[in-house]
This record gives C-alpha cells, structure tokens and sequence, in this order.
C-alpha cells in the first residue's frame, strides 16, 4: 500500500482497488534510484525533489509540458513516443531507454519511468530494465515488478516484444532474424496490403544460408524489379534487408543496376515549368 501527503499535511491511502484514474498520481521505488509512475507524477515536482529524482523518462503519446525546470536543477528528461496497444513498437526503444537509466544512475541520478497510467507502457520499459541490468528472464522480472505493484499488466504485445528482447540476448539486435522478422510483421501491419503479395515476389531470407541448412535446396526469385516494357532485370529486392555496401543493414533492400538503367535529370526552367533530360 502506497501513501500519498495531502494538502492537509496527512497521508491519503492508496489502495490496489483505486481507479485508473487515481494511479495516474502514484510514483513508487522498484529499486534504488528507479520509480514507476503515471502521469500526474511528473505534476508534483515536491514529491520528485523529496525522492531525489532529477530524470524522466516519458513513454506515452504525448510529451509533457514540463514545468519542472524551474523546481528541479539541471533535470534530465527522455520522451518515447508510444501508444498503449499491442501493435506499437516499444521493442525498438528499449535500447535507449535502458541507456538513459543506466546514465542517469551513474551520474547520481534517480528516476522516474512514466506513462499515463503507470500500468503497462512504463510497466514495460521497467521490467526491460530489470532483464538487462539484474540479468533476469522476462517473467521473473515481470513478476518482481508486479510483487511490488500488483495491479501493473503490459498488454500483451508489449509482453511478447519483451520475449524478443530476452531471445536476442536483452539488447535489440537489428542484424537478428528475430529482429527482421519483427520488423517485417511491424511493416504488414502498417501496409496490410503487402500481406497479399504472392510469397514467389520474396528472396530467400540471407540469414537461413548462415543456418547450416547446406543439406536443402534453396530458391530465388528470378523476377525481380523487372523493366515493365521489355522484361529485363534491372535489380533486385528483400523485404528482411540486405547489407549496403555503407556497412549498414537497410531493411527493406532495393538494389538497382545503374547500367540497366537510365538516369533522368530534372532541369529547372522559366516560371514554375521543368525540362526532363
């Protein structure tokens, strides 16, 4: 149970029962220099001054009008822009959510983690956290977190991206299969059309060669970005990524022969009139 002071200079009860409405206002210590809160939290720059916090990190739709520039000294703040449903992608943040925590506790620094609610946004960022900095596995940090706040529940999209980020070692490894193949599902998602494209029009995902699978047969597609007029190949493509020759994985990859093609300039000429070339 929680206890808040009120105006009055008593203490008012927080109970496991209340509202959302009502846990928008707490803020409690998971750990040393870490606290979880909701939105009205950021609002009460005493509460963050008495517990020593002089670092937000934001995770919610909107970034708050802090007002806290004057009541805390040099505050540290972080905002991730995130939605609270199971499609937004919260695993690509959690890298540089850990970070910022981490930075902030070796510089003397104590926390706040918030949300709107408190429950499942922040809930999420925490218990990556916990996996990354007490190598724990994703439900026993989970279950940590909710020992200390029961009514806490990610939903559960958050829960599985979380599953990722413990498969890939708690760290967000964009050369990863299993980080491809996320961001592949993140892209059908926004585009569902491309759920539609026939499964022939896709290369063969590079990170299966790597696999050991020299014992089966693999295919390519012969008919990609091919000239529409007389059906030459011009280049290629890979919805997973492919390595650019920068050193960079850019996902998707398109690669285009500039010899198979030619290159149009647009000049400009008088008054708002272009010349192709």
């Amino acid at each position: 149970m929680l206890e808040a002071q009120n105006s009055s200079g008593g203490c008012e009860h927080w109970s496991s029962r209340a509202s959302e409405a009502d846990y928008t206002g707490q803020m409690l210590e998971v750990s040393p220099g870490l606290y979880l809160g909701g939105a009205e939290a950021v609002a009460k720059p005493h509460q963050l001054r008495a517990a020593g916090i002089s670092a937000v990190l934001t995770v919610d739709s909107e970034e708050p009008s802090f007002k806290l520039g004057a009541e805390i000294e040099d505050l540290w703040r972080c905002f991730v822009p995130a939605l609270d449903k199971p499609e937004t992608d919260l695993l690509s943040h959690l890298d540089r959510c850990v970070s910022f925590i981490r930075q902030a506790h070796a510089d003397d620094r104590a926390v706040l983690v918030h949300c709107h609610a408190g429950l499942s946004r922040s809930v999420a960022i925490v218990t990556a956290f916990l996996m990354k900095n007490d190598l724990l596995t994703f439900e026993e940090a989970y279950g940590e977190l909710q020992t200390i706040k029961p009514e806490a529940k990610m939903n559960e999209g958050f829960e599985w991206q979380l599953k990722l980020y413990e498969a890939m070692g708690n760290e967000v490894d964009t050369s990863s299969a299993i980080y491809k193949q996320y961001r592949l599902q993140k892209v059908t998602e926004k585009y569902p059309e491309l759920q539609n494209l026939p499964q022939e029009l896709f290369a063969v995902d590079p990170t299966t060669i790597s696999q050991g699978l020299t014992d089966q047969v693999l295919y390519r597609c012969r008919k990609c970005l091919l000239c529409p007029k007389c059906g030459a190949k011009l280049g290629s493509f890979n919805w997973y990524g492919e390595h650019c020759s920068c050193g960079r994985w850019i996902t998707p990859a398109f690669q285009i022969h500039k010899n198979r093609v030619d290159e149009m300039k647009v000049l400009p000429v008088l008054g708002s009139q272009t010349r192709t070339i």
